[in-house]
């Protein structure tokens, strides 16, 4: 009999892919990993819906079952490590599901160890992107254990998951009437499947959870103060997991942070997504908002580059890349200047910076003023101009003008 330590998070997949595994005489850890699910917008009741998973995994027969409380792990070194890269994928995505993967892969190892197992699994299936990520992971950290998608090597659709729950007494709150599969974190919730499956169809309100419909969003506009020390984000004085929660919760009082992307998977196909990220959209909005007060032109342009390559590198499950630990040296390196505050306004849907102020703004009043106070030398600008357009000059007196460069008669 083997021992295998299974990433269990209580939903469909994992539990039928729990009872399976005991069924073919496994022993069977369920590793549950706290992430901020339960309380990621503030509410309560959080410990006794982990007991929960905790208390199914037992009840389906598995070996032992543990709870990981990775909160602060994963904001502290996983979310905010991407908000200093403004981590976005395909400019949209703040990369919530992906972001988590490379942790649970760590856990996953750091279990099997205590537990003397030889093998983890996990319920992703061969047409996702996670199986990428936690498997990739995993033969990073210790190549010497085994990693197991028991979903690949025998696909189960969703429906069929759900005549099998059914059968096997599994308890699941799927129905083929809405059989979304939900991934969540304090940096993020993605929805998928059922009608989501056809880009045409807009979401419906019953795949939303964290974020108001425009019925119930309030009719007034609020503003919020995001603080940053060295790079570090606060929110009326809150840090760390618990800022992200309440950031959460306002945001997605007034529907910010909803998004609908047609995404490109790791694995070569597109894939309809939904996703409510309140706060991750909010802390993001603001860091850039600060950066752009405080970095040169230079270190901005250059930025945006790192900064696209670093949430390709997340999406793509290449978190233990050597280039990903660089990258994060050379975000690191602007950490002291990003201290400053950013004032948003929440109205319906929308995020809007309306304020900036930092000790190192590099933004001069009186040389952008038009007022009598501007100090800007506006006869230097002549000569700028002069030099700046001499290589086109060249051009033109060479007898090549613009028009035939770009290929006019």
């Amino acid at each position: 009999m083997s021992r295998v330590v299974l990433a269990y998070s209580g939903g469909l997949d994992t539990s039928v892919l729990l009872k399976k595994l005991v069924l073919e005489g496994h022993e069977v850890v369920a590793m549950t990993v706290d992430l901020g699910e339960s309380d990621a917008i503030a509410g309560s009741g959080a410990q006794s819906a982990l007991e929960a998973v905790r208390s199914k995994a037992i009840a389906l027969g598995a070996y032992d079952a543990v709870l990981v409380d990775a909160r602060e792990r994963f904001v502290e070194e996983y979310a905010f490590a991407a908000l200093r890269a403004n981590a976005l994928y395909q400019d949209v995505y703040p990369l919530s599901a992906a972001l988590s993967r490379p942790l649970i892969a760590e856990l996953l190892v750091e279990t099997a160890r205590k537990y003397g197992a030889d093998t983890v699994a996990h319920g992703c299936t061969g047409k996702g992107n996670d199986q990428v990520r936690i498997e990739v992971a995993v033969r990073a950290i210790d190549p010497s254990i085994i990693c197991r998608a028991p979903l690949r090597e025998s696909p189960l659709s969703r429906p069929d998951a759900i005549v099998l729950a059914r059968e096997w007494g599994v308890p699941v709150t799927h129905t083929t009437e809405k059989p979304y599969s939900i991934d969540a974190n304090l940096w993020g919730r993605s929805i998928e499947a059922g009608v989501l499956e056809d880009p045409w169809n807009a979401p419906p309100d019953d795949a939303f959870a964290w974020t108001a419909p425009p019925a119930r969003r309030p009719p007034v506009a609020r503003e919020i103060v995001v603080t940053f020390a060295a790079a570090t984000p606060s929110f009326e004085g809150k840090s760390g997991a618990t800022a992200v929660a309440e950031l959460n919760a306002v945001g997605g009082g007034y529907g910010v942070g909803r998004i609908d992307l047609v995404e490109d998977r790791l694995v070569g196909f597109k894939s309809r997504e939904v996703y409510e990220c309140p706060g991750a959209t909010i802390m993001i909005a603001a860091h850039r908002a600060l950066e752009r007060l405080v970095l040169t032109r230079d270190e901005l342009r250059f930025k945006a580059l790192a900064d696209r390559r670093y949430a390709e590198l997340i999406y793509d499950g290449l978190w233990m890349q050597p280039l990903r630990g660089a990258l994060d040296a050379f975000n690191g390196a602007f950490a002291p200047r990003m201290t400053g505050e950013v004032r948003l306004r929440l109205e319906n849907g929308t995020c809007a910076v309306t304020g900036t102020r930092s000790p190192y703004a590099l933004y001069r009043e009186a040389l952008a003023t038009y007022g009598a106070s501007d100090a800007f030398d506006h006869h230097a600008a002549g000569g700028f101009i002069a030099l700046h357009a001499l290589p086109l000059e060249a051009v033109a007196r060479a007898g090549r003008p613009h028009a035939q460069m770009l290929g006019a008669p």
